[in-house]
């Protein structure tokens, strides 16, 4: 190559490694900045400090223990080499190695060495929790070693066994080369094709090698325990495993150690030949097959197939009590639940569990909210609203809340200009709640709280006053804060952010300046310079907006803060705001993880935790196998400043003791530092109870032989109102008193079947009693037949009753049902079913489901159906169906109340009042359609307030036309009635 050319190649590898190391460099520089800002520096240092070490302490060793090899390759090579045409070939090589040999090994060493410094420090949490091991105060069941061996050493111990045997085998490859290239290993000539010194060398890396086996062979007698038994389905060492498999590997491990030493000894100190070093590597692979191979396929064939429940039941024990153990499922209550009552009782409408049902949907009622409590086309609250509960006028209830943030996504294009998106369009406003249960005008929620004004306007749509008060309802970190903003002025009087319409004129706004502690001060040149470099982005030199004061507002969504703050918790799929002493918090739910507990069966968190809201304002959690799970951390960001907080939840979790350790000790806030007001808003999070209802539907059984067989196991269904989509019915937070509760409980609900079946076979509960969590089954008898989720919505809207009226409000097609979570409820020895039936104007996207009806059962699911009004009117529709009923002697007839007539065909004709409700609705329904796609909100106000009154008038001629249709003797829809409503399906959800 010409000067020129290594010039210009010095040139590009010069500016290639400028722009690597600066783009390093200013990630580092803006993640210190960060991390200051949150108070958290600590977590960047050690994270960094580990990494970096583990990639020197690593990358070196690995390199020098190849260079050294190398080095000593060619230290033994001979000074005289026969002459034959191989060596002649060769002699061109070595004159081009040997005058810069040095040069070459620390080339190819550091290219070594940089990889395997690359490898090592993606392992800065195995290290850590080595370093900071606590014991679990628990033994496997097998060996009586502390559980802490598994979770904290063995996946360091096995890490380093293979980069041990990674340098070793690359350094035989190398060392081999570099013999051969100098003449110590010949393939050509006369005499010896290896010299002595070369054997020796060679042989003895080879026993090394072996000797590592050895190593493994010992680990591999711990790894029986991780990994599955195939037999039973189950984790950790079988009947075969413990009878064969491990004292196979002991023996293994014995033969190792002495062909390692026969190696050295055969080579160098007896025969000094490879013959025997040969056959005893080959006895080790006989010796690996046999022992280790067809002596345990064996045992299995011959000793545990023919009575393979018998022998494999102490082991099923042992992974079913570790899973149990692992995932918090040992004090899980199961209580046997009868529920022979199939008629409803005389108290049901005062029943406290049913009168606490939540019939507003927060998936559902997104659109509502967004609609009704905003003046602003860019407000939005997400896809899927949160549950939680609040003490409002004495009681306790359950409200469905959202936070009223600016969508980046639904600016106009004049306000997407960069100005506007990063300093105008700052931040959302408000924390908008409505009760679960209660439903104001035209089907919307009853607001309550987060009103855009100081005070909100009494109506029958939300009340006059704010009843969930919060003193700082701006909103800078939350959900929708994808954009980076930049807030703070030179002139303290000088306002930009735009913060909410005026209550006079919306038209216009009020404006804000931001004066908390949030953001990273961007004021010097070199900060507008390294963001400026970092994001693209001119401006932050240019502009007149980023001035001495600005301060830099970026990783802003809740989530996202949380797992940088902590990188080693998982960070459940839903996050919810709450009120907490005037501020408005995120609520985020951590967990701490494992895949080496012993014996506990592992599962996939993006599989288990997947159901019908995943992606729809809910998180997927990543792919990750785990078989230990503890809700350990309750994580708190404020929606002002962004501050985070890590709160302990589990305080006897070896695992997050570990790392609080592992970054001084400080970093989690004691269990009992933790607010009151706080601990008010926990709730028991999804993702865990998904886990925990998915492996209860197997690990509810307890004895191995019942397990083994497999005949009790149960299934989460999937969603009512659309089986076919083979997606799961989501749980769903309620408010209520389950059997042998002591009080109403805000607590985590959902239906299993039986295996294959669509019957219902349980309810599964969670609940935090005296804040500490709280798992209920509620076991129906395996003879009892009684109706599951997917049954019993398809036997309610095939109700003929039920089936008219839904025509009706689907107006032929002109408006889409859809329907909401249905919940299924032990109440007085029965099962009561609930489902919120919403109706969606037309088919636009933006239109918003109002609900109109709730759908309720009781018993089969499909005796006693009513489509009612509201959750009172429905609950006495059911009292007077079966007052009816017996008083017909067992015939299912007559009024229904709110439902209209439950039972024969529907008339063949509408009566005139009827029709003319019913056309009345119609231009009400087209009114709604007009005005919401003008986009005048005082008309589609209006629009609203007329579509209720022609609701209102269709239901009295309704219930009028119902109670002059004389009753059939057919107690429900006939077998050939229609499987489904003629609406287009949705999919339910839950909170």
């Amino acid at each position: 190559m010409s000067r020129r050319g290594r010039v210009t190649v010095g040139v590009l590898v010069g500016v290639f490694l400028l722009f690597t190391l600066l783009g390093w460099g200013i990630d580092a520089y803006t993640d210190y900045l960060w991390f200051h800002e949150v108070d958290f520096v600590n977590v960047f240092s050690g994270v960094l400090v580990t990494r970096l070490l583990l990639f020197v302490v690593i990358g070196l060793a690995v390199a020098l223990i190849i260079a050294a090899n190398l080095y000593l390759a060619y230290r033994l090579r001979p000074l005289l080499r026969p002459h034959s045409a191989e060596q002649a070939t060769l002699e061109r090589y070595r004159m081009v190695i040997g005058p810069r040999l040095g040069t070459w090994i620390t080339v190819l060493c550091v290219i070594i060495g940089f990889f395997a410094g690359l490898s090592a420090q993606g392992r800065w949490k195995e290290w850590m929790l080595f370093q900071n091991a606590v014991p679990f105060g628990k033994v496997d069941p097998q060996f009586k070693v502390d559980i802490g061996f598994y979770v904290f050493d063995y996946p360091l111990w096995r890490y380093l066994l293979g980069v041990a045997f990674t340098a070793v085998v690359l350094s035989v490859l190398g060392s081999l080369a570099v013999h051969y290239i100098f003449g110590g290993v010949r393939l050509q000539g006369v005499g010896d094709r290896m010299t002595t010194a070369a054997r020796a060398h060679l042989t003895t890396l080879v026993a090394v090698f072996v000797l590592l086996k050895a190593v493994a062979y010992i680990l591999d007698r711990r790894a029986l325990l991780l990994e599955q038994h195939v037999a039973s389905g189950l984790y950790g060492a079988g009947y075969t495993d413990v009878n064969a498999l491990l004292p196979a590997k002991e023996i293994l491990a014995y033969i190792s150690i002495v062909v390692a030493i026969a190696i050295i000894v055969f080579s160098n100190a007896g025969m000094r030949n490879l013959v025997w070093p040969g056959v005893s590597l080959a006895l080790l692979a006989i010796s690996a097959v046999a022992i280790g191979g067809i002596y345990p396929l064996a045992v299995q064939s011959f000793s545990v197939k023919p009575s393979q429940a018998d022998k494999e039941a102490p082991y099923i024990q042992k992974s079913i009590n570790a899973t149990r153990d692992a995932f918090g499922l040992t004090s899980t209550d199961i209580e046997p639940y009868t529920a022979t009552n199939v008629s409803p009782p005389t108290s049901l409408p005062t029943d406290t569990s049913a009168e606490n049902v939540r019939v507003i949907d927060p998936q559902l009622v997104s659109q509502a909210f967004t609609q009704s409590q905003q003046s602003r086309g860019f407000y939005d609250f997400g896809k899927k609203l949160d549950v939680d509960r609040y003490d409002v006028g004495g009681k306790t209830s359950d409200f469905v809340v959202g936070a009223r943030e600016i969508n980046d996504d639904k600016l106009t294009t004049q306000q997407r200009n960069w100005l506007n998106r990063h300093t105008v369009y700052t931040h959302g406003y408000g924390l908008v709640a409505a009760p679960a249960n209660n439903v104001g005008c035209a089907g919307l929620p009853y607001f309550v709280s987060g009103f855009l004004g100081n005070t909100g306007q009494a109506s029958n749509c939300s009340s006059g006053t704010e009843q969930i008060k919060v003193d700082q309802p701006r909103i800078y970190y939350g959900e929708q804060s994808t954009e980076y903003a930049i807030v703070g002025q030179s002139d303290k009087s000088r306002k930009v952010e735009f913060d909410r319409p005026q209550e006079n004129d919306e038209d216009q706004g009020e404006y804000y300046a931001y004066d908390g502690k949030g953001g990273v001060p961007v004021g010097s040149f070199l900060r507008k310079l390294v963001f400026s470099i970092k994001l693209t982005e001119s401006n932050f030199l240019l502009s007149d907006a980023v001035n001495d004061n600005s301060k830099l507002m970026y990783i802003r969504d809740p989530r996202s803060r949380v797992e940088k703050v902590a990188p080693f918790l998982t960070i459940d799929g839903d996050p919810y705001p709450a009120a907490v002493d005037g501020r408005i918090v995120w609520i985020l739910d951590g967990y701490t993880t494992s895949a080496t507990y012993p014996y506990s069966s592992k599962i996939n968190l993006a599989n288990e935790t997947k159901d019908e809201l995943t992606g729809q304002g809910q998180f997927a959690l990543a792919r990750d196998d785990v078989n230990y799970m503890r809700n350990s951390v309750k994580a708190t960001v404020d929606a002002y400043d962004g501050t985070v907080k890590l709160y302990e939840f589990d305080d006897q979790d070896p695992l997050l003791k570990a790392w609080n350790k592992a970054f001084g000790g400080h970093l989690i806030i004691p269990k009992a530092d933790t607010p009151a007001s706080l601990e008010a808003h926990f709730r028991y999070p999804q993702d865990l109870f998904k886990v925990q209802r998915n492996l209860l539907t197997k690990f509810h059984v307890t004895d191995p032989r019942a397990f083994f067989s497999g005949q009790d196991f149960w299934q989460v269904p999937n969603a009512p109102d659309n089986p076919q989509s083979n997606v799961k019915q989501p749980p769903y937070y309620l408010n209520v008193q389950l059997p042998k509760q002591t009080g109403t409980q805000f607590q985590l609900t959902a239906a299993v079947t039986p295996l294959n079946r669509e019957n219902l076979a349980a309810l599964v509960s969670a609940s935090y009693v005296d804040n500490q969590p709280k798992l209920q089954v509620y076991e129906l008898p395996d003879q009892t037949v009684i109706p599951g989720p997917v049954q019993v919505h398809r036997n309610m809207t095939a109700n003929a009753s039920v089936l008219q009226q839904l025509t009706l409000l689907s107006r032929n097609g002109q408006s889409q049902v859809l329907y909401g979570n249905l919940v299924s409820l032990p109440v007085s020895d029965g099962i009561l079913y609930v489902e919120p039936v919403y109706v969606k104007t037309g088919n636009q996207d933006n239109a918003a489901p109002l609900l109109q009806k709730v759908l309720m059962s009781y018993g089969d699911g499909g005796t006693y159906v009513v489509l009612a009004d509201n959750l009172k009117s429905g609950l006495q529709a059911l009292v007077n169906q079966a007052k009816q009923n017996g008083n017909a002697n067992g015939n299912n007839q007559g009024n229904t109340g709110n439902s209209g007539n439950t039972s024969g065909t529907p008339p063949a004709t509408l009566p005139t009042e009827l029709a003319q409700a019913a056309a009345e609705l119609d231009t009400a329904i087209q009114n709604v359609k007009t005005a919401q796609q003008s986009g005048d909100f005082t008309k589609y106000g209006e629009a609203l307030s007329a579509l209720d009154t022609a609701m209102a008038k269709f239901q009295n001629a309704q219930k009028a036309a119902t109670a002059t249709t004389p009753p059939t003797p057919s107690g429900s829809a006939s077998p050939s009635a229609p499987a489904s409503t003629p609406a287009n399906p949705a999919p339910s959800a839950s909170g």
